[in-house]
């Protein structure tokens, strides 16, 4: 007699081939290290000794180093002759990345940078890209400091074929960023990218909800990351995408010192509302076909597939980490609260700005 098998477990970590890329676009001495360590508050040897050679012209920097959620792309040798920046772009295609575009305010001649970002732009059109301007402290004079940063960032736009949003920032050893411009770096990066933009994030908690959140919340993204990893293959998000969730949601209920069973699950689900659980099963429903036509199915179907199940796994997490915290101290759940919380964690967590 055959024994009836549940759905294999979960990896214990993010595909490397879907780690999402903030790659760095920048001659050496623009500051991509230095910018590398205030995103993720590492150290200067942590950081160094961190980056692995990845391509002939990059090195790459996994983080958290323990169990990576994205992957830093450094580029080097831009300003030498017949730098090529095809296995840099093969890197990133098929994964979600932003490229940054770092240039010092006190270097003018940013020609390399911007013939790389051309390149990379006419191979990927869709490409987002944020301008970074580093060396704000490196020029005193308030009307320099502005023609430097007008005339840097009219040659990268030039280049692009658009508008880049950008943030300028010190990164002095002594003092590092001004906390409101790098706080606008972490904002452009989550619009950019949600899933770098959320690891990357300096969130303040306003209530002992959300200060117990924050502790959870990379393993969150840690689940979120597998869930959308597995869901651009045909089918195979079907069985893998809802093991992940419940494997997500038991280890958020032993977090919480409640026991995820029949019982959690039914009054969670009731909670969050039939309708929001009803619509997010149809439209899965419907992905799983997507998935299947030719051609369309196997591009724009299946990103947005990933993207989607990114954003429902995280949501899913962050709305059972608030019924959990209140489960655990006995009181009942604030229903329009725990569905806002939902709302608002797929939307910041996803592309969808409706």
């Amino acid at each position: 007699m055959f024994k009836r098998r549940g759905p294999p477990p979960p990896p214990d970590h993010v595909p490397d081939a879907a780690l999402p890329v903030v790659w760095l676009l920048g001659k050496t001495g623009a500051g991509k290290s230095s910018l590398v360590r205030v995103l993720t508050d590492q150290t200067d040897v942590e950081i160094g000794d961190g980056f692995r050679a990845c391509t002939p012209r990059s090195q790459s920097y996994d983080f958290p180093p323990d169990q990576p959620l994205v992957r830093f792309l450094d580029t080097r040798g831009l300003g030498e002759v017949g730098y090529d920046p095809t296995a840099d772009i093969a890197e990133c295609r098929g994964r979600s990345h932003v490229v940054l575009v770092v240039c010092r305010l006190d270097d003018p001649v940013q020609g390399a940078v911007a013939d790389a970002l051309h390149e990379v732009m006419r191979q990927d059109r869709k490409a987002p890209a944020i301008l970074v301007l580093t060396g704000t402290d490196l020029i005193a004079d308030p009307q320099a400091l502005g023609r430097a940063q007008a005339s840097i960032k009219a040659a990268i736009d030039r280049a692009a074929g658009r508008d880049l949003p950008v943030a300028a920032l010190s990164l002095a050893p002594e003092t590092g960023p001004d906390a409101e411009d790098l706080d606008r770096l972490r904002a452009l990066l989550l619009d950019a990218l949600p899933a770098a933009g959320l690891l990357l994030a300096h969130d303040s908690a306003a209530t002992a909800e959300e200060a117990a959140f924050l502790k959870v919340r990379r393993r969150v993204l840690f689940y979120s990351g597998v869930a959308g990893s597995s869901d651009v293959a045909p089918l195979i998000g079907a069985v893998s995408v809802p093991a992940t969730q419940l494997a997500m949601l038991r280890e958020l209920g032993q977090h919480y010192g409640v026991a995820w069973d029949r019982k959690t699950a039914a009054a969670f689900l009731a909670a969050l509302g039939l309708g929001a659980g009803a619509r997010f099963t149809l439209s899965y429903g419907v992905r799983q076909l997507t998935k299947l036509i030719p051609v369309v199915g196997q591009t724009v179907g299946a990103a947005a597939a990933g993207s989607i199940s990114f954003a429902a796994t995280y949501a899913l997490g962050r709305a059972a980490a608030y019924f959990l915290h209140g489960a655990a101290a006995g009181s009942p759940p604030d229903e329009a609260a725990l569905r806002k919380i939902y709302a608002n964690a797929f939307k910041r967590s996803s592309h969808d700005t409706d």
